[in-house]
């Protein structure tokens, strides 16, 4: 189910969490270029602390630059989200001119019109009747496929935003212990150790990305075959709009839309 309100919020985590760590990654490099210059450390460490640092930095870069891609697409389901929103406009709409034009609400007691013509209209109409309620369906349709893209899309970037939380823990925690005068080669490893478990988290973020995408192909292919199914149309075809398309006005003359039948 999407939120919008949760959905804000969730972007707001991640807009501030991309510029944390990215700000926490830019101190890295300065952090192993001082511990470096103190004399207690030895030159066999200070290269280390500097291949650590900058390997930290490298394989943050990377991480960053890949949140930023899948951030392009953030826009997506609260558009979706407003669509789907007046897609139900559509389908109440729909809806209720199926409900008017049914045959229930057409006859009239007591009515002095009978014969043929009437039972003609009668018919007529019940077909218009199905068909609104078709578009209805179709109206409602897309609307339930948008608001599970909404949905989706909203999970994927909740995936996000916990991997941006842990990195930023994981790169300050990596930094502190460059910058540390006990262990530092061992504790700056930090960052890069947790390789398993950040590939892992951004593993979820892909499955999540792959899951939305699939969702939104799932849902084309419907709306689809929900556009092109004739069931309830009158004649097999979707309702004419206009009434231009009815303006011959001629009906003996055997091609119009009004003509008379022998």
């Amino acid at each position: 189910m999407f939120s919008l309100a949760q959905y804000e919020a969730v972007m707001g985590e991640i807009e501030t969490g991309t510029k944390t760590f990215e700000a926490k990654l830019a101190e890295v490099i300065p952090a192993a270029d001082s511990v470096s210059s103190q004399w207690y450390v030895n030159h066999v460490l200070a290269e280390l602390l500097q291949w650590i640092a900058r390997k930290t930095v490298e394989v943050g870069t990377e991480i960053l630059n890949f949140i930023r891609d899948v951030l392009k697409g953030a826009t997506a389901p609260i558009f979706m989200f407003m669509d789907a929103y007046k897609w139900t406009d559509f389908k109440a709409a729909a809806n209720g001119v199926s409900a008017d034009v049914t045959t229930q609400n057409l006859v009239i007691d007591n009515s002095d019109w009978s014969g043929k013509g009437h039972e003609a209209y009668l018919g007529a109409a019940a077909a218009q009747s199905a068909a609104a309620g078709r578009i209805g369906s179709v109206a409602k349709s897309v609307s339930d496929n948008l608001m599970l893209c909404a949905g989706a899309g909203l999970a994927f970037y909740v995936v996000v935003a916990g991997v941006i939380a842990k990195l930023i823990v994981e790169v300050a925690a990596a930094t502190a212990a460059i910058s540390s005068a006990v262990f530092s080669a061992v504790g700056a490893m930090i960052f890069l150790e947790s390789g398993a478990v950040n590939t892992m988290a951004i593993a979820t973020a892909v499955g999540a990305l792959a899951a939305f995408l699939g969702t939104q192909v799932n849902a084309l292919i419907t709306l689809h075959g929900e556009a092109v199914d004739p069931t309830s149309f009158p004649n097999g075809v979707w309702p004419n709009s206009n009434s231009a398309q009815y303006n011959d006005g001629t009906v003996n003359d055997g091609d119009a839309d009004w003509s008379l039948k022998d």
